[in-house]
C-alpha cells in the first residue's frame, strides 16, 4: 500500500508499468524519465512524495517498437502496485492495433488489467494504450481520451466508452487517460501532481514542458473526415464552400445523403455536429492564413465564412488556445 503522510498526503507510491512486444519507446521512456526526475527534485520541496517505479510483463525480455530489449519483472510484481500504467504501442495503423489489444497475445495484459481495476487499484494509460484498457470494458460508462488520429477507430469499437479526443488528461473514477504520443508526458506530471501539484510545476519547469489541457490545437480534421466515405465528401464540400454562410441542407444534397445521415456520419466518425466540424475547418483554414499572410483579420473572416472578426477571434481562441497576436507571431 502506499505510503501517507500525517497531512494524508502520499509519500511512497508502488508504480508497476506494463511493457509488452511493440511498446512505444517514448511513451515507455517518458514515464519512466518524468517519474525519476520527480524523485530526484523532491527534496526542494518539504514532505516530498516518491515513486518506486517497476516495469512488469507477459515474458521475461520484451522488444520495444524501436527494437530495444527490456528485462521487466513478471506481470504478477502488479498486485502490489498503488498504480498501473500502460503505455502506448508503436505504429499507425489502427486496424493493426486493434487486432494486436483484441488478439490471444495481449491476453494476459488485459487480464492483468481486469484484476487491477477489481481491486480498484488505480490504472493509467496513453495515447494507443487507451484501447488496452477500453478493450477489457473497464472504460464503458467512463469519460476517456485517446491520440486524436486514433479516435475514429476507438468510436467505432468502444461505442460505450464516453470519448472525448479534445482532452490531452482525463481522470474518471479512478483511471486516467492521456492523448497523442507525447501525451506521456502529461499523462505521467498528472501523475505527479496527483500526489504534489508542487513538485509537477518544478518538474515541468526542469523539463521545459508547457501545459497542453487540450489536444484540439493539434487535431487535423481532414484526417479524421478520411476514416468514413461520406464524412470525407462532406469535409471536400465544406472546404470548397467555406466562405459562404453554411446549410446543412445544401450540404447533404451536394453529396447526396439526408441531412439526418450526415448528422449521424460526422457524430459517429468525429464525435462532433456538422455545425462544430465546419467551425473546426474554418479556424484551421484561418490559423493557417494568420500564420502565412499578412492579411487583415477582417479579411481572413470573410474567406472562412465570418462576417465579423470578433466571432472569428473568438473561435480561434477557443480551439487553439491562442490570440491573434500569438498565431501571428509564429
Amino acid at each position: 500500500m502506499a505510503v501517507i503522510s500525517c497531512s494524508g498526503s502520499v509519500l511512497v507510491m508502488r508504480v508497476a508499468v506494463v511493457v509488452y512486444d511493440g511498446v512505444f519507446d517514448s511513451g515507455l521512456t517518458a514515464i519512466l524519465d518524468v517519474l525519476d526526475n520527480a524523485n530526484a527534485l523532491g527534496g526542494q520541496i518539504p514532505e516530498p512524495p516518491t515513486w518506486n517505479v517497476t516495469m512488469v510483463g507477459a515474458a521475461s525480455q520484451v522488444r520495444t517498437g524501436a527494437g530495444l530489449v527490456v528485462a521487466p519483472e513478471p506481470l504478477e510484481a502488479a498486485e502490489a502496485a498503488d498504480l498501473l500504467v500502460v503505455p502506448g504501442r508503436a505504429g499507425s495503423d489502427p486496424a493493426a492495433l486493434i487486432d494486436h489489444v483484441g488478439g490471444q497475445a495481449s491476453l494476459p495484459v488485459r487480464n492483468l488489467i481486469t484484476r487491477t481495476r477489481q481491486r480498484g487499484t488505480k490504472i493509467a494509460s496513453a495515447c494507443a494504450g487507451s484501447f488496452f484498457l477500453a478493450e477489457t470494458g473497464i472504460l464503458n460508462g467512463v469519460s476517456a481520451t485517446t491520440t486524436w488520429w486514433l479516435s475514429p477507430a476507438f468510436r467505432s469499437r468502444y461505442p460505450k466508452v464516453h470519448l472525448d479526443h479534445s482532452q490531452m488528461v482525463i481522470t474518471n473514477d479512478g483511471i486516467t487517460t492521456a492523448g497523442a504520443a507525447f501525451g506521456h508526458v502529461d499523462l505521467a506530471l498528472a501523475i505527479v501532481r496527483a500526489s504534489s501539484p508542487a513538485l509537477s510545476d518544478l518538474v515541468a519547469r526542469y523539463l521545459v514542458v508547457d501545459d497542453r489541457p487540450s489536444q484540439a490545437a493539434y487535431t487535423i480534421p481532414s484526417a479524421l473526415a478520411q476514416s468514413d466515405p461520406t464524412v470525407a465528401a462532406f469535409e471536400r464540400w465544406t472546404r470548397e464552400h467555406l466562405a459562404e454562410p453554411f446549410s446543412l441542407l445544401d450540404a447533404a444534397k451536394a453529396i447526396g445523403v439526408g441531412e439526418r445521415t450526415l448528422q449521424r456520419c460526422v457524430q459517429r466518425t468525429i464525435g462532433t455536429s456538422p455545425i462544430r466540424f465546419v467551425q473546426d475547418l474554418r479556424v484551421e483554414r484561418a490559423a493557417h492564413l494568420m500564420r502565412t499572410t499578412e492579411l487583415s483579420l477582417e479579411t481572413i473572416s470573410r474567406k472562412v465564412g465570418y462576417e465579423h472578426p470578433n466571432t472569428l477571434r473568438v473561435l480561434l481562441r477557443e480551439r487553439t488556445g491562442k490570440t491573434t497576436a500569438a498565431l501571428r507571431s509564429r
